[in-house]
C-alpha cells in the first residue's frame, strides 16, 4: 500500500466524485444513492482518499445519529482499487472522528458484514438502533423489509491509539 493512501477530510470539489462512487454501487444494489445536495449538505461528515492521479477512488461518512452515537455510512472503494486497504482506512478515518465528536458508539447498515467483523463491529439486531430506525429507515422504499445487516461497535471501550491509527495496514 502507498504511503498516499492516508484518508484526507472531503472537500467541496469532492462533491461530484463521490457522487459518482455512491451511483455507481446504488446501481448495483450495494448502497442507497444519495442526491448532490444531500452531499452538498453533508461533506463535513466525509472522508476521502486518491488516487495517485489525484482521483477520489473511495469514500466514507460519519454521520452522527444521536448524542453519543454515530453511523458509518456511504462506503465505497472502487473496483479496481479494492484489496488495498483502502476502504480499512476510510473506516479507521471515521472511527478516529468519533473522539473530536465524542460519540461514543457507531454502527453501520451494511451487506459487507466479514469486512466489518475484521474490523471489530459485531451483528446486533436492528432494534438497538431506533434512532436510526425512526429518522431515516422508515423513509426508505427498503422499510419495513431491509435486508441490510445491523453491525455495532463501542468506540468508548477502544484504546487511543488504536483509534488514531492512520496506518492502511
Amino acid at each position: 500500500m502507498s504511503k498516499d493512501c492516508i484518508p484526507r477530510k472531503a472537500h467541496l470539489e469532492d462533491v461530484k466524485a463521490i457522487h459518482a462512487l455512491l451511483l455507481q454501487a446504488a446501481k448495483k444494489g450495494l448502497l442507497l444513492p444519495r442526491a448532490l445536495i444531500y452531499l452538498y449538505g453533508h461533506i463535513r461528515n466525509f472522508h476521502v482518499v486518491e488516487s495517485p492521479e489525484s482521483e477520489v477512488v473511495g469514500c466514507c461518512a460519519l454521520a452522527p445519529v444521536w448524542e453519543d452515537m454515530g453511523e458509518i455510512c456511504s462506503l465505497v472503494v472502487r473496483e479496481d482499487m479494492r484489496g488495498q486497504g483502502l476502504g480499512r482506512a476510510l473506516v479507521r478515518a471515521c472511527v478516529s472522528g468519533c473522539r473530536e465528536l465524542r460519540l461514543k458508539k457507531i454502527f453501520s447498515l451494511t451487506y459487507q458484514e466479514s469486512f466489518f467483523t475484521r474490523l471489530g463491529f459485531n451483528v446486533v439486531d436492528k432494534d438497538v438502533l431506533p434512532q436510526k430506525i425512526w429518522a431515516d429507515c422508515v423513509n426508505c422504499a427498503k422499510y419495513p423489509d431491509c435486508d441490510e445487516i445491523a453491525l455495532f461497535l463501542d468506540v468508548s471501550e477502544l484504546p487511543v491509539r488504536k483509534l488514531a491509527s492512520k496506518n492502511c495496514r
